[in-house]
């Protein structure tokens, strides 16, 4: 899908979108609690899609009522999985649920994209191996078989903390207690702090014994609970670079007090304002694109921490400074840091590409706002936010649909 963003200053109010990262998490609790579950303010994006199909592949249920989904949960010692999972382009999903299937002495199945299952399960595969499991990763899908064991797991800090997740999912209801021991550097820990919240919520104790140790006692029941699912800083720092850019747009839903690692962006966009910041984005790697297309518009910037853009959705360090340098903006990449110039001038002579992945047509949208300019590939955004082009319109941006 091709779109046209006319050049425009957004204003106005917009909510931020429900957080597609707890909203993974609370769906997860949900269908692993015997009984019912409420999860309110939910945006059915592609991958929050594939968490319901795969909570639907180990016999729970998810139904939706308006912005709500009722989940009915199952038990996860004794689930099975009666389908294959499919992913379809979520890793949150996939690295999630792998340990999940692995409660079950049965094999199960975990299907995805061809970009999803060329990025890193190393993790994961050197535990099975260790622990006597079963895995095997192709280029075609995932297949496990436990059953997992309570005990000690040792997990580099440096990868992501999608995998801690994954085993605090699943290690609360063995027989006996469990800890993860992650070697410092702990990158991404406002992401474990989030899965660590959601699992309190319904009712799993799970705590940091020290900075590198998690505890997680056994015999745990997930309790089911109504929830709701806060807003997302993430897909908020879209809006917030609109202001930067010279809007004036408001921002509401988000929670002051949030554990959400995106929250920062504030405060990066006001260092890069200022001057050619230098910033450190391993905590936060989901905000490069965005701060990368910011640092162009502005006075350019060093980004520290980004070595894992390159096992995103694309290749994102990369895919920036290809799409960037159409406006005249130069970016250099090296082993763990990104250096973007700043363009000289707003211009653009080329269609932008988005590469299949959400936040490269977001951040893309929001620096056309500057000169107008054509997107291909905008459907991605379905990924995690499919309002997006209509919200933008909402602040006085004109979009308009390509049909070739």
């Amino acid at each position: 899908m091709k779109i046209r963003i006319q050049k425009g200053k957004a204003k106005g109010y917009v909510d931020a979108p429900p957080s597609k990262s707890m909203a993974h998490r609370m769906l997860i609790c949900a269908g692993l609690s015997e009984g019912v579950s409420v999860v309110n303010n939910i945006t059915l994006s592609k991958d929050i899609l594939a968490t319901m199909d795969c909570l639907e592949a180990i016999g729970a249920s998810c139904r939706r009522e308006g912005d709500a989904i009722i989940v009915t949960g199952v038990n996860p010692k004794i689930m099975t999985a009666k389908n294959s999972l499919k992913c379809k382009e979520s890793g949150s999903t996939l690295r999630f649920f792998i340990p999940i299937c692995l409660l079950s002495e049965s094999e199960a199945t975990l299907e995805g994209s061809q970009r999803l299952l060329e990025r890193p399960l190393g993790v994961y595969e050197d535990i099975c191996a260790e622990k006597g499991m079963y895995f095997n990763h192709s280029s075609q899908n995932v297949i496990v078989k436990g059953p997992i064991s309570a005990g000690e797991y040792r997990l580099a800090g440096n990868v992501s903390s999608q995998f801690v997740s994954g085993l605090l999912f699943a290690l609360p209801v063995m027989d006996r207690d469990s800890k993860i021991i992650i070697t410092p550097p702990v990158e991404s820990r406002s992401y474990i702090n989030m899965t660590i919240s959601a699992l309190n919520t319904f009712g799993v104790n799970v705590l940091w014994e020290d900075e590198n140790t998690i505890l997680i006692p056994g015999n745990q029941q997930y309790k089911a609970k109504d929830v709701r699912v806060e807003g997302d800083y993430s897909n908020a720092a879209f809006f917030e670079a609109l202001n930067v850019l010279g809007g004036e747009v408001e921002i509401g839903n988000l929670e002051k007090d949030s554990l959400q690692g995106d929250k920062v962006y504030k405060e990066m966009f006001e260092e890069l304002k200022r001057g050619a910041a230098t910033l450190n984005i391993s905590n936060c790697p989901d905000l490069g694109p965005i701060l990368f297309a910011v640092a162009a518009a502005k006075n350019g910037g060093i980004f520290n921490g980004a070595a894992r853009l390159k096992i995103k959705e694309s290749n994102r360090s990369e895919v920036m400074a290809k799409e960037l340098s159409k406006f005249g903006a130069l970016v250099e990449i090296e082993e763990d840091t990104v250096i973007v110039h700043p363009m000289s001038e707003y211009k653009l002579t080329e269609t932008i590409y988005g590469h299949n992945d959400h936040r490269i047509v977001m951040s893309m949208a929001v620096l056309l706002t500057k000169m107008g300019g054509i997107i291909e590939g905008a459907e991605a955004v379905a990924k995690s936010f499919p309002d997006f082009f209509d919200t933008l319109e909402s602040l006085g941006i004109e979009v308009e649909t390509i049909v070739d």
